[in-house]
C-alpha cells in the first residue's frame, strides 16, 4: 500500500545471477579473467546498484553520465541524479574495451563480472568542485578522490553475488523486500529517517512529529556502509536504533532496516541522493534536518556548507523526484516545561537545554558521565558508555611535521619518556625507521612519500582504534596527504605538530650532510631543496626550536594533551 512509485525510480534493475548451473559457468569463466579488487566504497556501490537503490543505474557511470551528473546533477536522459557512482582503476594493464573482468571484494571473493563497453578519464579537480563545492582536502571526499585511479569504467554487470555482512543480518534487506514489508504494515505514507549520530529524544520527537503529520509508517534507515572517519560506528549507532525503535514508536508504525551506503559527506547534492535512494525503498517522505550529511568545518575553521543548504535544495527538487522533504529546525529542550521545541517556535527569554557534539564527547562520555535523562533514553546512554571509554582511556595520535633535521624525532622521543611518566604507553612510527620496514623499496618522489605516509597513517588509525597512543614523525611534506592521514581519525583524536624550524637551522643541523648533497644535486626530490615543503595551514600546535628546547615543546604537547582530557 505504500504510495505507488514514480518512474525511474523504484524498479529491481539488476537481475543477480541464481540460476546454480548459470552460476557455476560464470564462476569458471571468472577464474580466467583479470581481476579488480574493489575499495570498501565501490562494494557498497556495487550493492547498492545490485538491489535497484541506485535505481534507475543499471551499472556504475558512463561519460555521457558522469559529465552530465557532474555538472547539472542529471543523467544524460535528464533523469535528475546528483552523484557520480564510477568505477576507477589507475591501471589499464588487461583492461580494455570488449574484454571482462571480474570484481572482487576486500577477501577476494568474486561478486560481479563486468563487460567493458566504455573507458574514459576524469578531472578530479572539476569533479571535487562541482560536486563538493570546493578542493579543500579537509574535505573527505575531495581528500579520499586523490587516491582514486585516472580511469573510469563501465559496462554489463553481471553479479553473482552480493558482500557478505554477518552483523544484524535480520535487519538487511533490500529495497524490493523492505517495500514488501511496508506493504504488509498497510499505511499509504511512509517517512524515512537517518542520522549519523546516535538516536536521542529530539530526533524521537523529529520522527513522531513526522509520523503524526503523515499518519503513515516510519522507515528508519540508518547508514551502515560508510560515513565520515571519527562518526560513530554503525555497530554502535545501530543498537540505539535498536533500542529506541522497540520503545519509542507503535510497531505496526515503524520499521528498521540498514542502508550499505557509502556516503560522499557532499551536503545539498547528498540530500537528493537519499530522497532518491529512499524512494527505491518504498518511501514518499524524507526528514531533512540541519546541516544534513555536513562533513563539519573546512580548513579555514568554516562550515562546508550553509546549515539550511540541504533542506533548500532537496525541497526544490522534490516535485521531481517524487517525494515530499519534512524540515526540521534544531531542537532544543525546555526544562521548565519538560518538553523538546523547535529553536524558531520557542518564545523569547525561555530557559532552554541543548548538548553538541562536543559536549557529549567531552563533558559526559569523556568523563565517564552518563548522559541526561533529559537528553537520551538511559538505554542509548548505557550503549554509548559501552563504546566510548573516557578519554584517559582512549586512543590519540601525534602527528609531527616539519623539514629534515627540525627536531621532530627528538621531541617525540621526549614526548614518550613523559607520556610514560603520565601512564600512557605509546608506539613510535618514525618515518626513517618505517622506511627499512614497512615502506622498504619505496623511493622519494611524490608518488612514493605519499604511499608511505599513508601506510603509516592506517598503523597509528589501528592503534588508536584499538585505545593506544600513536606519535608519528615524518616529513610528510604534502598538506593533502596529511589531510587524508587526519581524515583517519576523529578530530579530536588527532593532533597535528608542525615542527617550525627554519631551513637554514636545519642545514646547520645536518650531520648527514643530506642538504649539501642535495645542493649539490647528487640527492634528487630532497625536501626543502629541490622539492617543495607544504606548511600547514591549522595545526593543533606550531613548536618552536631555535628559541625552545625539545624538553620544553615536548611538555608544550603534555600539556595540550592533558587539556584535551587524554592524560590524566
Amino acid at each position: 500500500m505504500t504510495q505507488e512509485l514514480i518512474s525511474p525510480y523504484g524498479g529491481e534493475l539488476i537481475d543477480r545471477i541464481t540460476n546454480v548451473s548459470e552460476r557455476g559457468a560464470l564462476f569458471e569463466h571468472a577464474s580466467t579473467l583479470p581481476s579488480i579488487q574493489l575499495t570498501r566504497r565501490q562494494t557498497c556501490d556495487l550493492e547498492m546498484l545490485a538491489t535497484g537503490a541506485f535505481s534507475p543505474l543499471r551499472t556504475f557511470m558512463g561519460k555521457a553520465d558522469f559529465e552530465r551528473v557532474v555538472d547539472e546533477m542529471r543523467l544524460a536522459d535528464r533523469t535528475i541524479f546528483p552523484i557520480p557512482i564510477t568505477l576507477s582503476v589507475e591501471s589499464l594493464t588487461d583492461i580494455e574495451i570488449g574484454r571482462s573482468i571480474a570484481l572482487r571484494d576486500a577477501r577476494n571473493e568474486l561478486l560481479a563480472i563486468l563487460d567493458i563497453e566504455e573507458i574514459y578519464e576524469w578531472d578530479r579537480e572539476r569533479t571535487a568542485a562541482q560536486v563538493f563545492g570546493t578542493l579543500d582536502t579537509r574535505h573527505p571526499l575531495v581528500s579520499e578522490m586523490s587516491r582514486w585511479g585516472r580511469f573510469n569504467l563501465t559496462g554489463r554487470l553481471q553479479v553473482l553475488g552480493l558482500p557478505v555482512h554477518y552483523d544484524f543480518n535480520e535487519l538487511r534487506m533490500t529495497p524490493a523486500e523492505v517495500r514488501k514489508k511496508l506493504d504488509a504494515l498497510g499505511h499509504a505514507n511512509v517517512v524515512a529517517f537517518q542520522t549519523r549520530n546516535p538516536i536521542h529524544r529530539a530526533h524521537e520527537l523529529m520522527t513522531q512529529r513526522a509520523l503524526e503529520m503523515i499518519d503513515g509508517t516510519l522507515l528508519l534507515h540508518p547508514v551502515a556502509g560508510m560515513t565520515k572517519e571519527g562518526d560513530i560506528d554503525h555497530y554502535t549507532r545501530v543498537r540505539t536504533y535498536k533500542a529506541v525503535a522497540e520503545r519509542a514508536y507503535p510497531a505496526d508504525r515503524v520499521l528498521l532496516s540498514l542502508l550499505p551506503l557509502a556516503m560522499r559527506m557532499a551536503g545539498p547534492r547528498e540530500a537528493i541522493f537519499h530522497a532518491i535512494i529512499r524512494r527505491n525503498f518504498g518511501a514518499n517522505h524524507l526528514i531533512i534536518g540541519r546541516d544534513h550529511a555536513s562533513p563539519g568545518i573546512d580548513s579555514r575553521g568554516q562550515p562546508f556548507y550553509h546549515p539550511l543548504a540541504a533542506q533548500e535544495l532537496a525541497k526544490k527538487h522534490s516535485a521531481e523526484i517524487g517525494m515530499n522533504i519534512i524540515a526540521f529546525e534544531e531542537f532544543a529542550y525546555l526544562p521548565d516545561e519538560d518538553r523538546y521545541e523547535e529553536v524558531g517556535k520557542i518564545a523569547a527569554g525561555s530557559k532552554t537545554l541543548s548538548l553538541s557534539g562536543t559536549q557529549i564527547r567531552e563533558n559526559y562520555l569523556g568523563k565517564g558521565v552518563e548522559l541526561p535523562a533529559w537528553f537520551t533514553r538511559k538505554e542509548v546512554a548505557a550503549i554509548l558508555a559501552e563504546s566510548h571509554p573516557p578519554r584517559p582511556r582512549q586512543g590519540f595520535c601525534v602527528w609531527f611535521t616539519g623539514l629534515s633535521g627540525a627536531g621532530k624525532s627528538t621531541t617525540a622521543e621526549i614526548l614518550v619518556t613523559m607520556l610514560l611518566e603520565a601512564g600512557r604507553q605509546a608506539t613510535v612510527l618514525d618515518g626513517d625507521v618505517v622506511r627499512t620496514h614497512l615502506s622498504k623499496g619505496l623511493g622519494f618522489s611524490r608518488e612514493d612519500r605519499d604511499i608511505n605516509i599513508n601506510r603509516i597513517g592506517f598503523v597509528a588509525s589501528e592503534i588508536v582504534r584499538h585505545g593506544g597512543v600513536a606519535i608519528c614523525a615524518a616529513v610528510s611534506p604534502y598538506r593533502n596527504s596529511r589531510d587524508q592521514v587526519r581524515q583517519l581519525f576523529a578530530d579530536a583524536n588527532f593532533f597535528e605538530v608542525f615542527v617550525n624550524t627554519p631551513l637554514e637551522v636545519c642545514e646547520g643541523r645536518d650531520s648527514k650532510g643530506m642538504y649539501a648533497k642535495a645542493r649539490r644535486g647528487e640527492i634528487k626530490d630532497f625536501t626543502g631543496i629541490n622539492d617543495v615543503y607544504e606548511e600547514p595551514e591549522s595545526a593543533e600546535i606550531v613548536l618552536n626550536t631555535v628559541n625552545s628546547t625539545a624538553a620544553d615543546n615536548a611538555r608544550k604537547i603534555l600539556e595540550l594533551l592533558k587539556t584535551a582530557g587524554f592524560i590524566k
